[in-house]
């Protein structure tokens, strides 16, 4: 089996987490996050969605909505607002969406994740 290290460009990887907080790029995040090729951002979930725009729109494709610890789906009006800006949502735990955001980071994507703490 031939192994690959993998190279993030600009944007850090999401480390770890755990009860309130991220580790991302080996610095820990307290609350909720938003990550992007642009940087880190705190979040105030659902609610904020002007923030979330304002960071990710003409920076990223599809946004990694992570829920928390269980999926759930995110409200009508958040889900509306990124879509109306352009921006794909696929919601899902956020453990699975940090995960994702890895993944497809390291294949040179446009995404970006807003995840609720576990």
């Amino acid at each position: 089996m031939r192994l690959n290290e993998i190279s993030y460009t600009d944007a850090k990887p999401v480390d770890g987490y755990g009860p309130g907080f991220f580790r991302i790029g080996g610095e820990v995040f307290e609350g909720h996050v938003i990550i992007s090729p642009t940087g880190i951002t705190a979040w105030g979930g659902f609610d904020d969605t002007e923030t979330l725009i304002a960071a990710l729109k003409d920076h990223v494709d599809v946004v990694f909505c992570g829920t928390g610890e269980d999926v759930a789906h995110p409200p009508r009006a958040f889900r509306e607002a990124l879509e109306a800006a352009g921006l794909g949502v696929e919601p899902m735990s956020s453990p699975s969406a940090a995960r994702t955001y890895n993944i497809l980071l390291s294949e040179g994507r446009r995404v970006a994740a807003a995840m609720l703490t576990v």
